[in-house]
């Protein structure tokens, strides 16, 4: 009896196991069926082809338009879903051109079909947008511009450019030899236009097209991604005048998003996002106002982590002339168009719901903060966020993870060895590879650019491998920086205040951004004003940093006075203004 019993209990897990697939299946079918079914007879069936009046509203226009019946607005809904299964990646970089496009493309509506609400403030419906002959923006922005940054305390309109015409920002680096370039432009690797059909691109026959006898490419023609990896080397990650890396930043802003997945690993959320021209960025969306502070009884360890801040990094790193932050950019992401719509990430997609306030929201899976308590919703599917561009796939540069030796514990009660340590920084000196070579002095460009932003979660830095140690140190994930601007974090200084070592070319540049005529503040407030979310950071930070500043210019006079300016200030000048060329 108990032997009949135990068949039977397995053949009724069978059938219900076969009951879920067949169920499954039915349910992934029922779309594309019901699609054949309502096809007008003659159509070929592609989904990229569909005509701009047959383009299926997002869930925000699908729910309770004014003066629309509840029926309507029910079938709107109903046909908005997203057919996961006519999605493509890019992955395969396919040369298909209608590959890159899905049925919810704004690239395929014409100027006139374009809705009126969409239309920017003080505009008409149907006026002409102005473009820039330069760019070509593949996804319509906002329309919205930004007032131009105030004149330099000289009457200069600019005060970013007086910066960086100051001789301390035009010293040169060595010539480069082929190990002192990341790739080398005349390998056999290759990238075709065709393949991403950006319009900017040369066209095959076009006059003038920048092609080579061989048909392949030149670098000029190559997106602005490519430019950027192409232009790392082993003193910097992008020159101080590289046209690329403005460009890069407009991408950002503007590039269709053809694919999003989430990012495996970390403690919060971050999304994978590629673009049209085969870009990608990691995507950091809005967890806090601008004015919110870290509350006091938070860790370090469990602070959020903000978009602005990875903004201001790079652009507070650009104006030290560290150079060693990744191009980061601002942007306003349709959530439903740019995200749900293009995903293949079912973990992703499952988590979209909507608010009681008709919201769209998603919370994804990470370890902290990914539930619906603490979902991200849009307003009502437009969402804030930051992208940082990618840097070459370690499949082609391979990257080298350095544990910071100044890392904290990561825990509640512990204290790490250097907090109780105050000579903790000869031990480190007599330790590969902060032994020989410039690393310490990088270890302390990091340590001052992080007290500026008050970021306390430098667990790791990453150097490429091929450059071996005789490189610079990347400077990546800013997010927990410029949490608090009433807080200066003393303990960030640490290793500058054991170490008292500093390039001269790093406190040449502290003392001139503390002058009046080149205010660190408002260097950054010009800076940040280009970007498309501008104001990036609340004016409280941008004081905070002129007050830090001036607290890092203290502890380095007590090196000095502690052991004399030969000692502590590292001559870097020398070697740069001795480079033959400029690059």
């Amino acid at each position: 009896m108990k032997m009949i019993l135990v068949r039977r209990f397995r053949v009724l897990i069978l059938m219900v196991f076969l009951l879920a697939c067949a169920l499954h299946i039915a349910l992934d079918l029922l779309p594309r069926l019901e699609r054949r079914a309502a096809r007008l007879p003659g159509d070929p069936g592609c989904s990229c082809a569909q005509p701009a009046e047959a383009k299926a509203p997002g869930w925000a226009q699908a729910r309770g338009r004014p003066g629309e019946p509840p029926a309507a607005a029910s079938a709107a809904g109903d046909a908005g879903w997203p057919n996961k299964h006519t999605l493509r990646i890019l992955q395969d970089f396919s040369s298909d051109p209608a590959s890159n496009l899905t049925s919810h493309s704004l690239e395929k509506l014409p100027p006139a079909a374009e809705p009126a609400e969409h239309a920017p403030r003080g505009r008409e419906p149907g006026a002409s947008r102005p473009r820039d002959p330069a760019h070509r923006p593949l996804l319509r922005d906002s329309g919205h511009r930004r007032p131009a940054p105030p004149p330099g305390p000289s009457g200069d309109s600019s005060l970013l450019a007086r910066l960086f015409a100051h001789p301390l920002y035009s010293g040169a680096i060595p010539p480069l030899t082929e190990d002192d370039v990341l790739f080398n432009v005349n390998s056999d690797i290759r990238f075709n236009p065709k393949a991403a059909e950006n319009p900017d691109w040369p066209h095959e026959g076009a006059e003038g097209g920048e092609f080579l006898p061989t048909g392949e490419a030149t670098v000029d023609s190559y997106p602005n991604w490519l430019k950027f990896h192409i232009g790392i080397n082993r003193y910097e990650l992008y020159s101080r005048h590289n046209p690329a890396i403005d460009a890069l930043l407009q991408d950002l802003g503007a590039q269709k998003i053809t694919s999003v997945a989430m990012k495996s690993g970390g403690t919060q959320l971050k999304l994978v996002m590629t673009f049209q021209n085969y870009g990608q960025a990691l995507f950091k969306p809005m967890k806090q106002t601008r004015e919110q502070e870290t509350p006091p009884d938070f860790f370090y360890f469990s602070d959020y982590e903000r978009h602005n801040a990875e903004i201001a990094a790079f652009h507070l790193d650009r104006i030290l002339d560290f150079r060693r932050v990744p191009p980061v950019a601002g942007r306003m992401v349709n959530m439903t168009k740019e995200i749900r719509d293009v995903t293949r990430d079912k973990k992703l997609w499952r988590t979209f719901f909507i608010s009681p306030a008709n919201n769209i929201c998603f919370y994804g899976e990470c370890s902290y903060y990914c539930s619906t308590e603490h979902a991200l919703c849009g307003r009502p599917d437009q969402i804030e966020g930051s992208l940082a561009a990618f840097l070459p796939d370690l499949s082609l540069a391979k990257r080298k993870t350095w544990r910071n030796p100044w890392r904290r514990s990561y825990h509640k009660r512990k204290k790490a060895e250097w907090e109780v340590d105050p000579d903790y920084c000869e031990e480190v000196k007599q330790t590969p590879p902060y032994d020989s070579g410039h690393r310490v002095l990088d270890v302390m460009d990091m340590t001052i650019f992080d007290f500026l932003m008050g970021n306390m979660d430098r667990h790791h830095y990453e150097t490429f491998e091929k450059f071996g140690n005789e490189t610079f140190i990347i400077h990546l994930d800013n997010g927990r920086g410029f949490g608090k601007y009433s807080h200066d974090e003393l303990s960030i200084l640490v290793p500058l205040q054991q170490c008292c070592r500093i390039r001269k070319s790093t406190y040449l540049r502290l003392q001139l951004l503390a002058r009046e005529e080149y205010k660190l503040s408002l260097l950054m407030a010009e800076s940040l004003q280009r970007d498309r979310v501008a104001p990036v950071l609340y004016q409280l930070h941008l004081d905070a940093l002129d007050r830090r500043l001036r607290i890092v210019l203290q502890a380095v006079h007590a090196c000095i006075e502690k052991d004399g300016l030969g000692s502590v200030v590292e001559d870097d000048l020398d070697t740069e203004h001795r480079a033959a060329t400029e690059r």
